[in-house]
């Protein structure tokens, strides 16, 4: 039977996932900050939960020392706990700033690291990082979390090459947007009052956001892009997951760069 770790099990594609592969037969290291709080997945008789916060070190260590005690070996590690900072960027506080980070880049690096040696024994192994249509596209007024995952987009890449030389494959998943609660609880917003200037813009682009386009997927069907992606035997890097994700970035393809930003300037600002 073989095993997943996943991180930010507790909502959306994370918890999606863990119900997914385990479904599947898989065992399920299913990660969270509180696990405490968490009662659907406990039913899952395949899934074992673990506390892991990934802007903490020493819980990331503490998390990983126990899930390769508890399983014989670890197959897969879905990279999935992230979160978006919305709003001007002149907003944003340093705090803020460096949560974004910490979060979406910093700490799926180190939970990276902390299964590396693993898999490098092992010579096989598999790092899915879930990046976004944002880590391949923009879109107005969020710089900040478009940052984290052009970041991870590029570290994701490059590291493909040289874990590639160990036997180990890394995957990049690219959903679009998914009707979880990543616009509540999973989504920060920098929108003080004393910077007005930007109240125009940020309004046309919400009204803009109201008007009809590709509808969300639901997280479920994100989780069985990823487990397709997971066991689908190829080389593949890039996953694009949803339909919006696909037009997106497929309409990017087609007119280039500059008439992009411009096209997405007109639809959304304008």
């Amino acid at each position: 039977m073989k095993t997943i770790v996943i991180t930010g099990a507790s909502s959306g594609i994370g918890k999606a996932a863990a119900k997914h592969f385990a479904a599947e037969g898989w065992q399920v290291a299913a990660t969270m900050r509180k696990p405490e709080n968490e009662t659907e997945l406990t039913e899952i008789d395949q899934v074992k939960l673990y506390q892991l916060d990934v802007t903490d070190q020493a819980s990331i260590d503490k998390a990983a020392t126990q899930i390769l005690s508890d399983y014989e070996t670890v197959d897969i590690v879905l990279n999935n706990a992230g979160y978006g900072l919305a709003g001007p960027f002149e907003a944003a506080t340093p705090e803020q700033i460096r949560r974004q980070f910490d979060t979406n880049v910093f700490g799926l690096m180190e939970v990276t690291r902390a299964f590396l040696p693993h898999f490098r024994a092992n010579k096989a192994g598999l790092f899915m990082n879930v990046s976004s249509i944002g880590g391949r596209v923009t879109f107005p007024f969020v710089s900040l979390y478009h940052s984290t995952k052009w970041a991870v987009e590029g570290f994701t890449e490059s590291l493909a090459y040289e874990l590639g030389e160990l036997g180990i494959q890394v995957k990049l998943i690219e959903p679009g947007g998914v009707t979880t609660d990543f616009g509540g609880r999973s989504m920060d917003f920098a929108m003080p009052d004393e910077l007005p200037d930007y109240a125009p813009a940020v309004q046309k682009l919400m009204a803009a956001r109201a008007s009809n386009g590709p509808e969300a997927s639901t997280a479920e069907f994100i989780a069985a892009g990823i487990y397709e992606a997971a066991t689908d035997g190829k080389s593949q890097l890039r996953y694009l997951l949803g339909d919006d994700a696909v037009q997106t970035y497929g309409m990017r393809e087609q007119v280039g760069d500059d008439a992009f930003v411009a096209g997405m300037r007109q639809r959304t600002l304008s």
